[in-house]
C-alpha cells in the first residue's frame, strides 16, 4: 500500500475457546473485540472502545472464563457478529472522521484465523479495513534485529525489550493487551518508524494455469482430505478463507475412473500461510470435517502442472467459470454442445469456449470443458445436469483449472490400450511368447455394443457377410460372463478379410463406430481362451502355462490305450493345478472369453452327411449358405437330451452332478469327463483351433450316431450349487465315468454322479 496511513487501530479478539499461539485453532466463535485508534502523525491515543459478541453457542471453555474474564450473562445480551460488525465499523469511521486508517494486530491469528473464517461460514460481508492489517511483531522485528525471534516474540516481550510497564489492575484482559499495544505502537514512533506495506488478505481466489517445468516450493503446499465430492476451487478457497492461496493454487484430485476422490492439493503463498492452514485441520466445509497434511510441490505438479498449448489457450480467459461436460455422444461437435446451452447459458467465446477431451489418437472421451463469463450463466448451465443431448443425457459439474490439466495429462499419458499388470511373483524368467504363424483369414471387431448381437454384425458387414464361414461369428466375453465389446469373424480368405477391415474399419453400428482389425486364426483361438492381442503385442492365456515350468505328476483323466490316440501337443491339462514356481497371482481366474465358440453340434447342428447331402440338394445357393454363419448364443456344445429326437438322435445317458462349485464352469466340467466324449469322422473341428481341442481329434469312429455326442447343459443360466446335467452317448459308456469319478471333487468340493 502506497496511500499514507493516517490512524492505526490497535485490535484484539477474543474466542469463546483458546488463546495465545492455538488462537482460531478450535473453530471456536468470536465473543469480544477491543479496539483503540493511533493518531501517527499527532502521536496520540484515541479512546478505549470494546464490543462483545453473541455466538450461535453461547457455552464458553474455562480457559477463555479465566482469562478473558467475560461469563455467559455477559454475551447472552450481545449483538450478532454481523450487527457487531456493523456497530466497528460506524463507531471507527466517526473516530477517524474520513482519515485513512489500517489495523494493527499481534500476529496474524485475530484477522486470518479467526475473524476471516468465521465472516466467511456465517456468510457476512466483512468491511473493507479487515483486507490489510500490520502484523506488530513483524513491525517491531524490522525496527529491533536484535530482539527475540520472531515465533518468539509477545505482547509482553515487546513491552519488557521497551521497558513498557502498565497497571493492569483495573482493566480486563484484552483491554490491558489494546493498551500496551498502543504503548509499542507509540514507541516505534519515536524511534522515527514509519508503517508501511501492511500485510493483506485476498478477497477473491484467481484461477489460473500451472506448467509442469514451474519450480513449487515444497513448505507452500497441503493436501487437504474429505471434502464433499461436489466441492469447487472457490469452495476450497472459501474453507481457507484468509490465507493467502496461490494463483491457480487449488487443485482437486481424481481417481483413476476420473471422478473426483475427496482430496486436493492447495499451493499457499508463503511457508507463514501453509502453516496457519495446517491449524486448520478438522476444521468443518458444512457437516463434514476436513483433513489437512503436508504435501510436496511434486505432488502438486503431478495434478496441476500441464505442458499442453490447447490447454494454456483454453485457460487463459481469466475470470471464468469452468463446467465439466461428462457422457457426450462420441459423435457431438461444438455446435451441439452451443445448442444444448443456449440461449440461457451462452457459452465464452462460442466455439473457442469449448475444450473436447481426446485420447492420443484423437479419439473422443465423451469430456468436454466449457467457460460461461459469469456465476449465473454457469448456474443455469448445471440446472441442465442429466438432460438430453442426442441419444445420452449430459451430466454437468463445476471444475476447475486444475482439474482440466488433470483431466488431459490423464487421457493424453494414457496407453492407448491398457496393459495388464506383471506376475506378482515372477520367480523364473518368463519366456517370450511367439505367436503362431498363421494366414490372416480372420478380422476381429473392437468397440461393439454391448447390446449387439450376431444379426447386428451380419448387417455391420453387409456385402461381405457373403465371406463369412459357416459358424464363423464369435462373441467374446470378458471374465464376469458379459459382452467384452469384441468379436471374431473367420472370413473365406485372407483377401477377403483384408477388403473387409479396409471397408468397415470405423463403420457406425447402433451409434457408436467399431473398428475392424485383420488376424489369423490362431491369434483368435489365444483371444478366446483368455489371452490378450493388442498394440503391445500377443500375450498368452492363463491357462497355457510356459514350457520352462513344469506340474507335478497328476492321476490319468482317462485310459491309457484311449489317451494314447490323442496328440499330446494339442491336449490341454484336465484340471489347472499350482506350478513348483509360482508364475500366475494366487487370484487369477482360468478361463475363457468365448460365449459361443463351439460348433453347434458336433456337425454343423448335428446334421450327419446325409442330412447335409439333402439340404445341399434343396438349397439353391452353395450349401454352406445354408448353415448360419454365428455360433449358438447358448452354452451348449451339443444337442440336448430334448432336441435329440427332432434330429433323429437317441437320447444318451443323463449323468446328475451334483455340489459344484459356484464358479464352476462348462470348460471344468469337459476336463472331468474328458476322455469320454468322441468327436466324429466328419466333426467339424478344425485341428489348428487349439480352444477346440478340449474334445481333440477324432477317436476311432463310434458305433453310435454322431448326434449322441456328449453335452454339458446349463439349466437355469447362472452358477450355482445346483445340479448340472450331462448326456452320454450310450447308457453303458455313462456309466463309465461314474465308477470311475464318483464322489471326485471339481475345484475344492466333492461331486456326487449319478445316473439318471
Amino acid at each position: 500500500m502506497t496511500a499514507k496511513i493516517d490512524n492505526l487501530v490497535v485490535l484484539f479478539a477474543t474466542t469463546s475457546g483458546s488463546s495465545g499461539d492455538l488462537l482460531g485453532s478450535d473453530e471456536k466463535e468470536l465473543i469480544q473485540l477491543v479496539w483503540q485508534v493511533v493518531d501517527l502523525a499527532n502521536k496520540k491515543i484515541g479512546e478505549l472502545n470494546e464490543v462483545f459478541i453473541r455466538p450461535k453457542y453461547l457455552e464458553l471453555t474455562d480457559e477463555c472464563k479465566e482469562e478473558s474474564g467475560v461469563t455467559e450473562d455477559t454475551i447472552t445480551t450481545a449483538e450478532p457478529l454481523e450487527n457487531a460488525l456493523n456497530q466497528f465499523n460506524k463507531r471507527l469511521s466517526v473516530e477517524v472522521n474520513g482519515a485513512s486508517l489500517c489495523l494493527c494486530t499481534d500476529g496474524q491469528l485475530h484477522i486470518r484465523q479467526v475473524i476471516h473464517p468465521e465472516a466467511s461460514s456465517k456468510n457476512i460481508m466483512l468491511p473493507e479495513c479487515f483486507f490489510s492489517f500490520f502484523d506488530l511483531r513483524k513491525e517491531f522485528k524490522k525496527n529491533f534485529p536484535s530482539s527475540a525471534d520472531l515465533k518468539d516474540l509477545d505482547i509482553q516481550v515487546m513491552a519488557d525489550y521497551l521497558n513498557i510497564t502498565s497497571d493492569s489492575s483495573d482493566d480486563t484482559f484484552a483491554s490491558h493487551k489494546v493498551q500496551t499495544m498502543a504503548s509499542i505502537v507509540l514507541a516505534l514512533l519515536s524511534d522515527c518508524y514509519n508503517f508501511t506495506h501492511p500485510e493483506t488478505v485476498n478477497e477473491k481466489f484467481e484461477t489460473g494455469t500451472c506448467s509442469k517445468m514451474e519450480r513449487v516450493d515444497d513448505n507452500t503446499v497441503i493436501r487437504a482430505r474429505g471434502l464433499p465430492w461436489q466441492s469447487s476451487d472457490q469452495d476450497i478457497a472459501r474453507f481457507f478463507r484468509g490465507l493467502n492461496i496461490a494463483k491457480g493454487g487449488a487443485a482437486l484430485c481424481l481417481n483413476a475412473q476420473g471422478r473426483r476422490n475427496g482430496e486436493a492439493l492447495v499451493r499457499f503463498v508463503s511457508e507463514e500461510h501453509r502453516d496457519l492452514a495446517l491449524q486448520r485441520h478438522k476444521h468443518h466445509m458444512g457437516t463434514r470435517y476436513i483433513e489437512v497434511y503436508k504435501a510436496t510441490g511434486e505432488d502438486f505438479l503431478k495434478i496441476a502442472g500441464g505442458t499442453s498449448n490447447e490447454v494454456a489457450h483454453f485457460l487463459s480467459k481469466e475470470n471464468q467459470v469452468i463446467v465439466r461436460m461428462r457422457g457426450l455422444p462420441f459423435t457431438a461437435t461444438a455446435e451441439d454442445v452451443l445448442l444444448f446451452f443456449s440461449p440461457s447459458c451462452p457459452v465464452t467465446g462460442g466455439r473457442d469456449g469449448i475444450l473436447f477431451v481426446k485420447y492420443p489418437d484423437g479419439r473422443p472421451t465423451g469430456d468436454a470443458f466449457v467457460l460461461f463469463s459469469c456465476e449465473e450463466y454457469a448456474q443455469n448451465a448445471l440446472k441442465k445436469h442429466k438432460e438430453i443431448l442426442g441419444k445420452r443425457y449430459i451430466e454437468l459439474f463445476k471444475s476447475t483449472a486444475a482439474e482440466v490439466q488433470q483431466v488431459l495429462n490423464r487421457y493424453t499419458s494414457a496407453p492407448l490400450i491398457p496393459i495388464a499388470p506383471a506376475p506378482i511373483i515372477p520367480v523364473l524368467p518368463q519366456p517370450p511368447f511367439v505367436p503362431p504363424p498363421g494366414v490372416r483369414d480372420c478380422v476381429r471387431l473392437r468397440g461393439l455394443p454391448y447390446i449387439a448381437t450376431i444379426e447386428d454384425i451380419l448387417e455391420f458387414l453387409g456385402e461381405f457377410t457373403a465371406d463369412i464361414r459357416p459358424h464363423g461369428v464369435h462373441m467374446v466375453l470378458n471374465q464376469q460372463g458379459r459382452p467384452s465389446g469384441d468379436s471374431f469373424i473367420q472370413m473365406k480368405s485372407a483377401e477377403r478379410a483384408f477388403l473387409t477391415a479396409q471397408k468397415c474399419h470405423k463403420r457406425t453400428m447402433k451409434d457408436r463406430y467399431v473398428e475392424v482389425f485383420q488376424c489369423s486364426a490362431e491369434e483368435m483361438n489365444i483371444v478366446l481362451m483368455g489371452g490378450t492381442l493388442n498394440r503391445s503385442g500377443l500375450s498368452p492365456p492363463p491357462c497355457l502355462s510356459p514350457p520352462s515350468y513344469t506340474f507335478p505328476p497328476q492321476t490319468a483323466v482317462m485310459p491309457a490305450d484311449a489317451s494314447a490316440l490323442f496328440q499330446p501337443q494339442v491336449l490341454l491339462n484336465h484340471r489347472p493345478m499350482q506350478p513348483h514356481a509360482a508364475f500366475y497371482p494366487a487370484s487369477t481366474q482360468l478361463f475363457m472369453n468365448y460365449t459361443a465358440y463351439y460348433p453347434r453340434g458336433v456337425c454343423d447342428l448335428g446334421l450327419q452327411a446325409e442330412e447335409q447331402a439333402v439340404t445341399a440338394a434343396n438349397c439353391p445357393e452353395d450349401a454352406q449358405t445354408c448353415v448360419a454363419p454365428g455360433s449358438p448364443t447358448s452354452l451348449n456344445y451339443f444337442p440336448s437330451p430334448a432336441s435329440a429326437p427332432t434330429l433323429g438322435a437317441q437320447p444318451g445317458g443323463l449323468v446328475r452332478m451334483h455340489g459344484l462349485a459356484y464358479n464352476n464352469g462348462v470348460k471344468e466340467i469337459l476336463n472331468i469327463f474328458q476322455g469320454y466324449q468322441y468327436a466324429t469322422e466328419d466333426g467339424l473341428m478344425h485341428s489348428h483351433d487349439q480352444a477346440r481341442t478340449l474334445l481333440t481329434h477324432p477317436k476311432e469312429r463310434p458305433k453310435s450316431p454322431p448326434e449322441s455326442m456328449a453335452l454339458v447343459n446349463s439349466l437355469c443360466g447362472q452358477p450355482s450349487s445346483s445340479p448340472a446335467l450331462m448326456t452320454h452317448p450310450a447308457l453303458l459308456l455313462a456309466k463309465q465315468p461314474l465308477r470311475d469319478r464318483g464322489h471326485g471333487h471339481l475345484g475344492g468340493p466333492f461331486l456326487d454322479l449319478q445316473l439318471l
